[in-house]
């Protein structure tokens, strides 16, 4: 499946679609078919709004749409995204609040790149703005980096991370979420050694696989019962003629939504069938709860190849990051240098992507950090998208995180202790489980 031309199929596939459904909608929305009154004129126009619209959504990235808010002052501040730093595969963005004064917390998100643009963290964003100076990752689509920039792999994005985190300073606070959760503990990690003074106050790592082995899911389960030339041979492909990148090797981002919807379809199947019967009856509208998802959810990148699979190969299969085995241009990082980084590792009791325990193993890693500055909690009911975005974040997640922040700031008075919830039931057998080192306090780095 290397070729320009399976990928050019693919892209195919996606306009005749996209036209199909425009066609359909045009057809039933002809004036003289107002003189047939048939209901399957109505649901063929639904059919088609529905398809059109979802196709087309797929190859943009989506705007990041924040509007104003009020501020104490009283008065409406326009948030104005500008880019901090420039590269060629991402580039950190400040979230501007025009007119405010600068917020003490300083945090930096740290977006994944697995199929999503950043954009997928929006609400993470607006939840933070108030309270926060914030920053961002906005990975760029790997379609639109021509060949000539080169590679760029789980070592290259855990170096642009050392990049981001120097530019900040060492008054930052990085809140790390799904994918990049290890590679940013090995950012950190390698900043303890190689400049100590840019590291960050504190790490809060939210739904990541430390270590995948921790406790099985079906993303797990998939990493290790292929090979690495059964993904290359499949998965892989090269970017066709119609973009910047062409000839670079890339794991399409159309591949990566088939996998998220295979993941859920007949949930997203009553999805799309009940939002084109609300169409059909004239219940649904533009910004709607199903556009407002599917708008996000829908619009997919593409990753290089080598991060694809250096991710599986040595995050997954070979847990690098697990054993302490990580190696960033050349050198070992070792996770025991980290002693002064106060960690928090969130996970979400119903996840099924990033299982807990598979982040809380970080803090087993960090062998030279005291009790004091380790912190879990594990949100109950919270399925994965929940514990960054949903209302598990809003209500319980965000003021912990906050809380967090401000008892490691160095510049603001203690929070009193905050009862967090009890470690859920993971589907990991005891035995092992009870193997795992745990701090002596969760509330320990809260206090």
């Amino acid at each position: 499946m290397r070729f320009m031309l399976t990928y050019d199929l693919m892209e195919s596939l996606r306009t005749t679609n996209q036209w199909l459904g425009a066609s359909a909608h045009a057809f039933a929305s002809y004036p003289a078919m107002s003189l047939f009154p048939n209901p399957g004129l109505e649901m063929m126009k639904a059919w088609g709004e529905v398809t059109e619209r979802s196709f087309a959504r797929m190859v943009i990235k989506p705007d990041w749409g924040i509007p104003s808010f009020t501020c104490e002052d009283g008065k409406d501040h326009i948030v104005t995204p500008e880019i901090v730093v420039a590269k060629a595969f991402g580039d950190l963005i400040h979230f501007k609040v025009n007119g405010r004064a600068e917020r003490k917390r300083r945090v930096l998100l740290v977006a994944p790149m697995s199929g999503h643009y950043a954009t997928l963290l929006r609400k993470t964003v607006l939840s933070l703005l108030p309270d926060c100076e914030v920053y961002i990752t906005d990975w760029h689509n790997a379609r639109d980096i021509p060949v000539s920039e080169g590679k760029f792999d789980v070592e290259d994005y855990t170096l642009y991370l050392v990049d981001f985190m120097k530019e900040l300073g060492s008054d930052l606070h990085v809140i790390a979420v799904c994918q990049p959760v290890p590679l940013t503990l090995a950012a950190t990690a390698y900043l303890a050694e190689d400049d100590p003074k840019a590291q960050p106050k504190s790490l809060t790592l939210i739904g990541g696989p430390v270590d995948p082995e921790a406790n099985h899911t079906d993303v797990t389960d998939f990493g290790r019962s292929v090979t690495m030339g059964q993904l290359e041979q499949t998965m892989i492909q090269q970017v066709g003629f119609k973009y910047a990148g062409v000839g670079r090797k890339v794991y399409p981002g159309l591949l990566q939504l088939s996998s998220f919807m295979s993941m859920n379809s007949e949930m997203h199947s009553k999805a799309f069938s009940d939002q084109i019967m609300r169409v059909a009856r004239g219940e649904a509208g533009e910004h709607d709860k199903h556009n407002a998802f599917y708008d996000e959810y829908l619009a997919v990148m593409d990753m290089t190849a080598e991060f694809y699979l250096s991710t599986v190969e040595r995050v997954f299969k070979g847990r690098e990051i697990a054993r302490n085995a990580f190696v960033v241009d050349g050198r070992h990082v070792d996770f025991s240098k980290i002693t002064t980084v106060a960690v928090k590792t969130v996970e979400g009791e119903e996840d099924d992507i990033s299982a807990p325990g598979q982040c809380r193993a970080a803090l087993d890693l960090l062998t030279a950090l005291p009790n004091d500055k380790k912190a879990w909690h594990v949100e109950p009911g919270a399925g994965h998208y929940g514990i960054f975005a949903g209302r598990s974040w809003r209500d319980n997640i965000r003021p912990l995180v906050l809380d967090f922040i401000d008892a490691n700031a160095g510049n603001l008075p203690p929070k009193p202790e905050t009862k967090q919830a009890p470690k859920a039931k993971t589907r990991k057998p005891a035995a092992k489980v009870a193997n795992r080192a745990k701090p002596a306090n969760k509330n320990a780095a809260a206090k």
